[in-house]
């Protein structure tokens, strides 16, 4: 891949975009970015192409028109060793973009605070999800950045790579891209799926029309529920905390299938009791189970 030189910024989430804006700009990469964001990184002293200056086009329509502009996606989509495309992208005065920073409209966010039908409606992000599932199917050319914990990752390598991306790190991003999509339309469709015939009644169905969801790997286990089967550990990719999936293992081999299976009984009947309780499951059977005012050592013993 050919050095990166230039990149649009455009985040919901704008932890830790000033810093690598920044790195960026120092590496020599020039930044096209969009309201808010391009905002936020000037005031920093970062240089912005403001996204109406790069295609000639204002933001517009309460800003759901912004970014949907073949400056723009001829830009990210247009494969660079494919002669034909480097014809038409010069002759009609589009430039590369080899790096997309995009986050998405805060939709899971807006519902789970109770949002009316409209304000859920406006939360649905268009323009993201099209630069960057462009950016991820053109990944042998394009980087796709969706997350800020991966910003200091990258620029990490781009120094040691001298302001390029290896083919695997920009292939795990797209990887990345589709299944934040995935996520990010299933929570629609589940929503919308519940939501009444007649929307402006503040109601939702008992059960929606379908049902997503995403799970999203913890670990690999040892060994499924025999020891020659295989076997890893979900947790759900959305709504905050999933029980022992958000635990921390601080000893012992690595586990197994049956080893979560107890665990996660053990957790439910604990759950049953007020008092600090402590259970002893074998084979998923409860062998014992105690209560103690005194605490969870007293318990168990």
């Amino acid at each position: 891949m050919k050095k990166i030189r230039r990149a649009i910024i455009s985040v919901t989430d704008k932890t830790g975009v000033v810093e690598f804006a920044k790195e960026l700009s120092g590496a020599g990469v020039e930044i096209i970015s969009t309201g808010g964001t391009a905002e936020m990184i000037m005031k920093a002293g970062v240089t912005v192409i403001p996204i109406q200056s790069y295609t000639g086009f204002p933001e517009m329509l309460d800003g759901r028109l912004k970014t949907l502009h073949p400056k723009i996606h001829g830009g990210i989509l247009g494969i660079r060793s494919n002669p034909a495309h480097a014809k038409e992208m010069d002759a009609n005065g589009i430039l590369p973009i080899d790096m997309v920073v995009v986050n998405l409209y805060a939709f899971e966010d807006t519902i789970a605070r109770g949002a009316t039908f409209e304000e859920a409606i406006e939360n649905i992000d268009i323009g993201g999800p099209t630069m960057i599932r462009a950016a991820a199917k053109n990944h042998h050319d394009v980087a796709a950045v969706t997350d800020p914990s991966d910003y200091a990752g990258i620029i990490k390598e781009m120094k040691e790579k001298k302001g390029t991306l290896s083919a695997a790190t920009r292939l795990n991003l797209a990887k990345k891209v589709f299944q934040l999509t995935a996520r990010y339309d299933a929570a629609i469709s589940n929503y919308l799926g519940s939501v009444p015939d007649v929307p402006a009644v503040e109601a939702t169905k008992k059960f929606p029309d379908t049902f997503t969801v995403q799970y999203k790997k913890v670990q690999d286990l040892r060994y499924g529920e025999n020891p020659h089967q295989s076997a890893a550990f979900y947790k759900k990719a959305i709504n905050g905390h999933s029980g022992l999936a958000d635990a921390k293992q601080l000893q012992g081999k690595e586990l197994s299938f049956n080893n979560i299976l107890d665990l996660n009984a053990a957790l439910y009947i604990a759950a049953e009791f007020h008092e600090p309780a402590a259970v002893i499951i074998k084979h998923n059977n409860p062998c014992g189970t105690a209560i103690s005012k005194k605490g969870i050592l007293e318990a168990y013993l």
